[in-house]
């Protein structure tokens, strides 16, 4: 199952827009990913009615005096009643917390979706709200971020040209995995499917590793007492690695308290390949450098290629 928005076209706006248009949306979370929604659907969608529902009351009411939402609510039921898409945009680990608050203001006609990062962990946290995953439940993952954090890091782009990543399982009601594909659509995004068992084991290896040996690096040389001299010294090479430890450490430690077991399946094989190069170093295998360098090389200038870009400037 696989969604795209490569050709858009006016027949396929039209669908998005009759899917959306004139819907509530109600978006529980108004940080980086929640308020980059809400800034990205603003008077794209005829009639949507955009509900923001939060704990910080000076960030509820400066989205709305920004024009990208209609209303607040600091209470989730209340926010959420009526509506006919709910986002829960925030943390993994708080996702079970308001499904049981949202529990209460359900309707077999709401589709429900998240944006967190692990799905196995979400799919733990339904079923011990719910028992059986209801059918208008669509777990989510916008492949989209930032290192900076809240409200005020929102930007109306942030997925355009990205991937969203949707992972229904075999209940779930195709009404509402339409709605929700629709949803990132027509924030430009290109929707994809699968398991939640792959997802999960996908992005410890492409997102989940690399935060964590960011954050590893970046923590070892300040417990050295060298980060000041690093950093002033630092060229565009250890910038651009350790830039996403600077990433919310709230959401970060979540992530890998809900994905531990696929993190550390791929960091263990991670393990062992530097302590073969750290070996291959202090014995000054030339071979074994070359080759692990060139083979690292040709994979990322292939991956560069599927993504239809320039290799980058070394700094």
């Amino acid at each position: 199952m696989r969604w795209s928005i490569v050709c858009w076209g006016p027949i396929r706006w039209l669908r998005m827009t009759e899917l959306l248009a004139g819907k509530h949306l109600a978006i529980i979370g108004l940080g980086l990913i929640g308020g980059s929604v809400a800034r990205g659907l603003k008077g794209k969608i005829p009639g949507l009615t955009i509900t923001a529902i939060g704990r910080n009351t000076q960030v509820l009411k400066q989205a709305q005096h920004d024009g990208v939402i209609n209303q607040y609510s600091t209470d989730i039921a209340q926010g959420c009643k009526g509506a006919d898409i709910v986002l829960v945009a925030v943390p993994s680990l708080s996702v079970g917390g308001i499904l049981e608050q949202l529990k209460p203001v359900m309707t077999e006609h709401m589709a429900i979706t998240d944006a967190a990062s692990v799905k196995g962990a979400i799919m733990d946290a339904v079923a011990e709200v719910f028992g059986s995953p209801p059918a208008m439940f669509v777990p989510g993952h916008p492949i989209a971020g930032s290192e900076h954090s809240g409200y005020a890091a929102a930007l109306d782009h942030l997925y355009q040209g990205k991937k969203v990543i949707l992972t229904p399982l075999e209940d779930t009601n195709p009404a509402a995995v339409s709605q929700v594909a629709a949803l990132w659509e027509a924030l430009g995004a290109e929707v994809l499917s699968m398991s939640v068992e792959h997802h999960d084991a996908v992005l410890a290896a492409t997102s989940h590793l690399p935060h964590l040996l960011a954050y590893a690096l970046v923590d070892t040389l300040s417990q050295q007492g060298v980060s000041e001299e690093i950093f002033r010294y630092a060229a565009g090479g250890f910038r651009d690695f350790t830039r996403i430890a600077s990433s919310d450490p709230q959401m970060w430690h979540d992530i890998f308290m809900a994905n531990g077991p696929a993190t550390v399946d791929v960091l263990d094989n991670y393990i062992e390949d530097l302590y073969r190069l750290r070996k291959a170093v202090l014995e000054k295998d030339s071979a074994e450098l070359m080759n692990t360098f060139t083979r690292a090389k040709k994979s990322r200038d292939n991956f560069l290629t599927v993504l239809n870009t320039k290799p980058e400037t070394k700094s």
